[in-house]
């Protein structure tokens, strides 16, 4: 049985129509017919921008962010979704504390569904610390439809390794 490493937590039923949709070489088109556009945030300063657009939006009153951007060097089977990290620092007398998102870089070419998720995951921690049901309801509040895009994020990443792997035969 083939393993689904980024699936591994989902119901085993949902695994098997995926392992179903890689043995009937249709995981690409399913991806592809949800998913067919590509998103235009292809820089460090365009994702600042849209994650502190997000963040007015939905999360005014948040501390503010102090740097967003793509991290070429983030594990993504332990860091899927991004990294956020407060990073506090003495300054003179007073305590610093700033506050940052890192995406890994392979999403650049994701669809804007995807990043719109992660970018969602990673804000909602500046509320939400621990991944609960708090948390979830803030996600599904700024993205409706939130647990099938994350589930359908880790498919695509998925794809992405059966690709991979093929071309190094």
């Amino acid at each position: 049985m083939l393993p689904l490493k980024y699936l591994s937590a989902y119901p085993q039923t949902l695994q098997d129509k995926v392992r179903k949709l890689i043995a009937d070489d249709k995981l690409g088109m399913y991806l592809a017919d949800r998913y067919p556009h590509r998103h235009a945030v292809q820089s460090d300063r365009a994702l600042y921008e849209y994650t502190t657009d997000l963040k007015q939006e939905f999360l005014r009153v948040a501390p503010a962010i102090d740097k967003v951007m793509y991290d070429a060097k983030l594990d993504v089977l332990r860091h899927a979704l991004g990294l956020h990290t407060a990073i506090s620092r003495v300054q003179g007398g007073k305590l610093k504390a700033k506050k940052e998102i890192r995406v890994a870089s392979l999403f650049k070419e994701a669809p804007p569904e995807f990043l719109r998720m992660i970018v969602v995951h990673e804000l909602a921690h500046l509320k939400e610390s621990d991944h609960n049901k708090a948390f979830y309801r803030l996600c599904e509040f700024m993205q409706p439809g939130y647990h099938q895009i994350e589930f359908d994020l880790r498919v695509y990443l998925t794809q992405r390794d059966l690709v991979r792997d093929s071309s190094i035969k």
